[in-house]
């Protein structure tokens, strides 16, 4: 993950269309942006951060700051969309996906596996853009959708997340790493996910690499809770999912070092894979696109204590048009049909009503 300062010439944004975006006029490149987190959680000032994946752009505002017509976060109930209307839902969502080209997820996929045989990776999050076509708009999306890590950003994206990145509560650092879904409709779901060999390894290996980068920032780091099964509801139905619960202890100064502990964990480990720093180096080789702020993190600090998600499940308007990205963990024991399935699979909408 790169910490230069480098901005990315053709957009802020990753969307390639050149438009600036006025919202983003507190971009920073991340080298300053950790400083600033750093300087505003020593004076216990609350903000939001955004942090591309790339780890070359990030955006910090300050609450009191926000222009709510532009921007609009809830994380976990804490929000700034208190005097925001809400848009209804049409009487009839139509929500369509369009089939990723499996040729081209297929040439990725055995890339992968190619650089998984070798060693090189033990796991990789391959994502791809898929393009869909709705007739709600991205503010209807943000307001309807059932997820802990809501953003919006006016005419340009939103995030509907369920995973967490990490949470800081006292001198107690949590993180939460996501893998492993499965459609809940099938007959025995949750024995069929927690059973299923790919899936488990995939998650031993992240639960693994998430403990040490907690180690990297913090001590007495421990797994309180292993592969526990949760449930999303969606437009198509219910999907499950496992996560894990990592904990460690924090020194009681750690507001002043938000920035440090937040440059020290990214990429989240759980949307790269292990090791991270080659397993990064593949992605870039193999997607054949800017994820943007896709798997990027995003988060508020409220003056005394800080959470964040992982942004996934996540929506951008370019050129009139929708993207979906998403993805899914590989490793030498995936399979391209299950794995392709599984990413068009998590192309839904949280709604829990058709």
């Amino acid at each position: 993950m790169q910490r230069a300062g480098k901005k990315r010439s053709d957009s802020l944004m990753g969307f390639g269309d050149g438009v600036p975006c006025l919202i983003f006029a507190d971009m920073h490149p991340t080298a300053s942006a950790f400083d600033l987190m750093n300087q505003y959680g020593k004076e216990k000032v609350p903000f939001l951060f955004l942090v591309d994946f790339s780890g070359e752009n990030a955006s910090i505002f300050r609450i009191d700051k926000i222009d709510p017509n532009h921007l609009l976060f809830n994380i976990n109930g804490l929000t700034n969309n208190l005097h925001t209307n809400v848009e209804p839902l049409p009487e009839n969502i139509h929500f369509e996906v369009q089939n990723l080209d499996f040729e081209a997820y297929e040439n990725a996929f055995n890339t992968v596996m190619y650089h998984l045989r070798r060693g090189d990776s033990y796991l990789l999050n391959l994502t791809f853009p898929v393009r869909i076509d709705t007739n709600l708009s991205l503010k209807q999306i943000f307001d309807h959708s059932k997820a802990s890590y809501k953003l919006w950003m006016k005419e340009r994206l939103t995030v509907f997340s369920p995973e967490p990145f990490i949470r800081i509560n006292g001198c107690k650092i949590f993180t939460y790493p996501m893998k492993g879904t499965i459609d809940a409709n099938l007959p025995n779901a949750e024995e069929l996910l927690l059973n299923d060999p790919k899936e488990r390894a995939e998650h031993f290996t992240i639960v693994d690499l998430l403990r040490n980068d907690l180690n990297m920032v913090s001590e007495k780091v421990r797994v309180e809770q292993f592969r526990y099964v949760q449930e999303i509801k969606t437009l198509r139905g219910k999907l499950l999912q496992t996560s894990s619960l990592i904990s460690g202890e924090l020194s009681e100064d750690w507001t002043k070092k938000i920035g440090t502990i937040l440059s020290q964990l990214l990429p989240a480990g759980s949307i790269s894979g292990a090791p991270k720093k080659r397993t990064v180096e593949i992605i870039r080789e193999v997607e054949t696109y800017d994820r943007g702020f896709y798997t990027g993190v995003f988060g508020v600090f409220d003056g005394e204590k800080l959470d964040s998600g992982v942004m996934i499940r996540y929506i951008e308007k370019s050129e009139n048009q929708f993207v979906f990205k998403a993805g899914g963990g590989i490793t030498v024991n995936s399979e391209l049909h299950a794995e392709y399935n599984e990413l068009m699979q998590k192309v839904v909408l949280p709604f829990g009503r058709l």
